[in-house]
């Protein structure tokens, strides 16, 4: 049995971890529930973290699940944030991923107020 919040193993028997006070699971059921880089994909990537906050939102709104992945370099001596926000869903999730991206990114701002 084991810890899903701290990954501490205990014998048969232990139903609750002592330390966390959380609800043990099997080896097999927490080695199921891994997120393994294989299994990820990179769907998009930019510079603003609004944006990739943004797409975020509306991909867990479609019900996929989805993770960000920036890289700040302070030490690169440069003016601005030359950072790349790279946005990762699982494999499987992909395609309709990128659908709803790219509906976003078709929608021109101030669209709505022309109308």
């Amino acid at each position: 049995m084991i810890c899903p919040k701290c990954e501490s193993e205990y014998i048969d028997g232990i139903t609750e971890c002592p330390d966390c006070k959380t609800e043990l699971v099997t080896k097999e059921e927490f080695e199921g529930n891994l997120v393994h880089p294989e299994d990820w994909i990179i769907i998009h990537t930019t510079d603003h973290n609004y944006l990739a906050e943004m797409y975020r939102a509306n991909l867990k709104g479609a019900e996929i699940e989805s993770l960000i992945w920036g890289q700040k370099d302070s030490s690169f001596p440069a003016p601005g944030d030359l950072s790349i926000i790279k946005i990762l869903v699982k494999k499987e999730d992909a395609e309709r991923a990128l659908e709803i991206i790219e509906e976003i990114n078709k929608t021109e701002v101030g669209e709505d107020d022309e109308e």
